[in-house]
C-alpha cells in the first residue's frame, strides 16, 4: 500500500470496508439490550436505547418500559437515529467513490463533512442518553453503561476518524495517484 498508494486496487477498498465496520458496529448499538445493566448482584435492571427492563430481587420475568414515552428517550433515539443514517449514506457514497477508476477527491471531502455531521449527531445521543437516563430513571444497586453503549461509542469515534482521513485525503491527490516524482536524498559522488 505505501508503494502504490490508494491507486493500488486491493488498497482503495480500505476505507468503505472501515466504513462497512462502523455501520455494523451501529447496528449493534442499535439493536443491542446492552446500553445499561446491574454490575452487582442482584442483577435487577437492564436497558437499550429503546427500553428499560427491571425484574424483583428474586428474579422472575423481566417488566419493561418503553424510553419513547419520554421526550429525552425519543431525542436520544432520534439524534443517534439521524447519525446512523448518515453513516449508510456515507459509506453508500465511499462505495460509489472508490468504485470509479479515477478517484474523485472533492467527492471524497464531502464524504468527510457529512461523517463530521454523523458524528455530532450520534455524540448528542450518546451523552442525552446517560445523562437523562440516571437523573430520571430510578437505579437500584451499581449499574454499569454496557457492551452495546461501548458499540455506539465506537462508532462515533470511527466517524470523527474516518472524516479526518477523508477530508485530509484529497490533499495528497498528486502523491496517491503516483503524479509526483520521488525525492532521494542521497546523492551520488
Amino acid at each position: 500500500m505505501v508503494k502504490y498508494g490508494l491507486d493500488y486496487t486491493r488498497c482503495r477498498w480500505i476505507l468503505p470496508l472501515l466504513l462497512g465496520i462502523g455501520v455494523i458496529f451501529g447496528i449493534i448499538a442499535l439493536a443491542g439490550r446492552g446500553w445499561l445493566e446491574s454490575q452487582t448482584l442482584p442483577y435487577v435492571h437492564r436497558a437499550s436505547l429503546w427500553e428499560s427492563c427491571r425484574r424483583s430481587d428474586q428474579g422472575g420475568e423481566w417488566n419493561c418500559e418503553s424510553l419513547m414515552g419520554y421526550a429525552w428517550g425519543r431525542a436520544a433515539a432520534a439524534t443517534y437515529l439521524v447519525g446512523f443514517i448518515l453513516l449508510v449514506i456515507c459509506f453508500a457514497l465511499a462505495i460509489i467513490a472508490f468504485a470509479i477508476d479515477t478517484l474523485r477527491f472533492n467527492f471524497i471531502r464531502g464524504i468527510g463533512g457529512l461523517l463530521f455531521v454523523a458524528a455530532v449527531f450520534s455524540i448528542m445521543g450518546l451523552v442525552i442518553y446517560p445523562v437523562k437516563f440516571s437523573t430520571e430513571i430510578e437505579m437500584t444497586g451499581i449499574n454499569m453503561f454496557s457492551w452495546a453503549y461501548g458499540f455506539g461509542w465506537t462508532t462515533a469515534i470511527m466517524e470523527i476518524c474516518l472524516g479526518f482521513f477523508f477530508c485530509c485525503l484529497p490533499n495528497y491527490e498528486d502523491q496517491i495517484l503516483g503524479n509526483v516524482k520521488p525525492t532521494y536524498f542521497y546523492s551520488s559522488p
